[in-house]
């Protein structure tokens, strides 16, 4: 029985989008809101890839947590990752990044923890193309890029340097098909002229795409514009293939009528599949909810579990009604499950109306000036598409500072096509095992 003195006991799991937006929601009620997350920031996932790209800076996509909820003085934050719930005496247990155990008592749980990379059984392929989730994968995926092309120009022959300038994505939804029109742009305008020894824009990109088509999920006519962009931007499309093996120094890919065929490329990169990370899975033990292949919990109406009106899932690792994962989802589906819980405290009996969420579109950048924008019957693309994505991005941005950092810097890469943030560091081993090269002449010293 909740005890009236103290206040209610609200646990959100995760500072993504969704679960920022329930504490939002809760912040003049009269509860004890804890949110736990294994990372200290909110990270504004739909921007990573502009981060790995050298166009903004960590801090521009990322916000300490604390910083952004310091007014909530309801809200307190836990450096944690939620291992297991036991739903009888409402404990989260959780574990501190050194080791140490944490429980947490709710009264209310609120599961916002989003989804995690998936590499569709093959999780051996990681540490050769690693995915695009984390701001840690954005510095990684930052660093394979602009190596790549420092060990091509000091490559020791053809071949070799032909794979350093080679690069494979795995994947073309939004992340893998903005990453390529990226990469395409770093080769051919930001590296111009900057090395004695090759010729940056000879680069190859090279997507690839179980489907028959980029950005599936947009539509076939933004598919087809979006498909001809990337063509037009020299990236190397390669529909209807699956991935079958990876390593240092490229992949093996089956085609659809069964042909395998092998492609050199030092840099390989995962932007396709996501799965629920493994806290889902122990609460769908501990409740008996459902989960789909992907691992989402399928929730009630009202984001509930069923038998369990105190946990409510919330955002990407939310099933229901095939809602996709997207930022806008997370944002509303956190909101309504914060406010489902100050009705109750309030002391309202009315049954809340069931979850509904209102598309406001997808978007997807692909190069300098064009993108692609779907909301409702509304379809854009080229640089009206461009100017919507814009808009939209800059409205979401958490954090006047952030909006201000990310105008000034898109205005310096759109302008002049230079990247203020090419920064990256190199492991301290005098040899990265990622990039063994096979043996060799020695490499020429570039010319002075």
């Amino acid at each position: 029985m909740q005890d009236h003195v103290t206040p209610r006991r609200v646990v959100i799991l995760g500072g993504g989008f969704a679960g920022l937006f329930a504490a939002r929601a809760l912040r003049r009620s009269p509860v004890a809101v804890t949110v736990v997350d294994r990372r200290a920031h909110h990270l504004f996932q739909p921007l990573l890839y502009q981060c790995a790209s050298g166009i903004l800076s960590e801090g521009q996509i990322a916000q300490p947590l604390r910083g952004i909820l310091r007014r909530h003085h309801n809200v307190s934050c836990v450096l944690a990752e939620a291992t297991d719930v036991d739903v009888e005496a409402r404990i989260v247990h959780a574990r501190r990044p050194e080791g140490g155990a944490v429980e947490l008592p709710y009264d209310d749980l609120i599961v916002a923890v989003g989804m995690r990379q998936s590499y569709f059984g093959h999780d051996e392929f990681a540490a050769h193309a690693p995915g695009m989730k984390t701001l840690e994968d954005a510095l990684d995926i930052r660093r394979r890029i602009y190596r790549a092309f420092e060990m091509a120009e000091t490559a020791a022959d053809d071949r070799e340097r032909r794979q350093w300038l080679t690069f494979a994505l795995v994947g073309a939804g939004p992340t893998g098909v903005e990453l390529a029109g990226q990469i395409r742009e770093i080769a051919g305008h930001t590296l111009d002229r900057e090395f004695q020894t090759i010729d940056s824009a000879r680069a190859r990109v090279l997507l690839f795409e179980g489907s028959d088509a980029v950005l599936g999920a947009f539509g076939a006519p933004l598919a087809h514009r979006a498909a001809r962009t990337l063509r037009g931007l020299g990236v190397e499309l390669h529909l209807g293939t699956t991935v079958t093996a990876v390593d240092a120094h490229g992949l093996i890919v089956k085609a659809s009528d069964g042909a395998m065929t092998r492609f050199e490329a030092r840099t390989v990169l995962w932007t396709a599949g996501v799965e629920a990370p493994p806290i889902a899975a122990a609460l769908a033990r501990a409740t008996g909810a459902e989960q789909d292949r992907a691992g989402r919990i399928a929730v009630e109406p009202d984001l509930t579990l069923p038998g369990h009106p105190e946990i409510r899932v919330t955002g990407d690792v939310m099933s229901l009604n095939r809602l996709p994962g997207l930022a806008e989802v997370a944002m509303q589906s956190g909101a309504y499950a914060g406010r489902s819980v100050r009705h109750v405290v309030e002391g309202r009996t009315k049954q809340p109306k069931p979850f509904k969420y209102w598309d406001l579109g997808s978007a997807a950048y692909i190069a300098r000036g064009r993108a692609v924008v779907k909301a409702g019957p509304l379809h854009l693309s080229g640089f009206t598409g461009w100017l919507a994505w814009l808009f939209i991005h800059l409205a979401f941005l958490t954090g006047f500072r952030n909006r201000l950092g990310a105008v000034l810097s898109w205005s310096v890469a759109f302008a002049t096509s230079s990247r203020r943030e090419r920064a990256f560091t190199m492991p301290d081993a005098d040899v990265d095992a990622s990039v063994d090269r096979a043996p060799g002449p020695k490499a020429p010293a570039p010319p002075l």
